[in-house]
């Protein structure tokens, strides 16, 4: 359910009207994907947007980064989905009481399973955007980063116990493991932070979208790939590998942005981070959500399962 805040029919149509060139609005759904903002698929006669409601996740304050960054991105002919900006120039409106932004629709299916084409595609395109953000100017702190695992987890504490006995000491564990071996000099930059094969759009074989850069920021540039790993690669229980995903995903890298023998070294590192990162968040949300609440809540023991997939077999894997 990703549709918290309702809008009527004719707020959106007095919100196009801000626009030059739009026509009258025929319909307006409610996209129930995603989980952190509302959504809205709006058509006009001849034309098709996302109307985006940006919730308490997003702090307003972060917006002109991310509008920023997917402009320089679509000027460098990435697949990205501008906001669009009304006659005054204007890309971030009010909406129903949000902050809200009229969205490019770009054709194509968000992927639930990925082929290796696929994989290979979306990788590429991964690589090609960092090589394009190498000269973008802003940065933005990762505020989910390697900094914030360790309060994140004492904030849980051993009420992660009642969602597996002995879950609080294993991340622990895990923890102790990964922070010293964090590379913090490596090569950093801004990254997308969420690639999971439902933020890409596919046609075919054909990636014709990257979307929901909402938790882009500033950080170890190969963490986006080991992110994408540890999503991409795994069953949605994280009980199952998938080795031909993974050897696709690190050849479209190479061949969008390139892959030395020490990028290699350091992913498996990074790939249980990402893990750490996914599972205390899905944990947070398990202990926090109410059970009546119209979210989703996702499993955090499929990241627990991925880490310890990657602490048994990281080396291996990335070869």
């Amino acid at each position: 359910m990703a549709v918290y805040t309702p809008v009527s029919a004719e707020e959106i149509a007095a919100l196009l009207a801000r626009y030059e060139g739009t026509t009258p609005l025929v319909s307006a759904k409610g996209i129930a994907e995603g989980v952190e903002n509302s959504n809205y698929l709006v058509d006009t006669e001849d034309h098709r947007y996302i109307l985006t409601l940006y919730e308490k996740r997003v702090d307003k304050a972060d917006l002109p980064f991310f509008l920023a960054l997917i402009d320089h991105l679509a000027d460098r002919g990435l697949p990205v989905p501008r906001a669009l900006r009304d006659r005054d120039g204007v890309q971030i409106q009010e909406v129903a009481g949000r902050s809200a932004c009229l969205i490019e629709f770009l054709p194509g299916v968000s992927l639930s399973h990925p082929t290796v084409p696929q994989a290979r595609a979306a990788a590429t395109i991964m690589g090609e955007m960092h090589r394009a953000l190498e000269d973008f100017p802003l940065e933005r702190p990762n505020s989910l980063g390697a900094d914030a695992w360790a309060p994140l987890l004492a904030r849980c504490g051993h009420d992660l116990d009642a969602i597996r006995p002995g879950l609080y000491d294993r991340l622990s564990r895990a923890l102790d493991a990964v922070l010293p071996l964090w590379d913090r000099a490596a090569p950093r930059s801004v990254i997308h932070a969420d690639l999971f094969p439902d933020n890409v759009l596919t046609l075919g074989d054909r990636v014709t979208g990257i979307i929901d850069f909402y938790f882009a920021c500033s950080d170890v540039r190969l963490y986006d790939l080991a992110v994408m790993h540890g999503s991409w690669c795994f069953d949605a229980k994280g009980e199952h590998y998938d080795s031909a995903i993974g050897e696709a995903l690190l050849q479209g890298y190479a061949a969008g942005f390139g892959l030395a023998d020490g990028d290699r070294t350091a992913l498996p590192v990074l790939a249980m981070g990402g893990c750490i990162r996914f599972a205390l968040t899905r944990a947070w949300d398990w202990l926090n959500t109410p059970a009546d609440a119209l979210v989703v809540r996702k499993d955090p023991l499929a990241y627990v399962r991925r880490l310890d997939h990657y602490a048994q077999h990281g080396t291996a894997l990335f070869r």
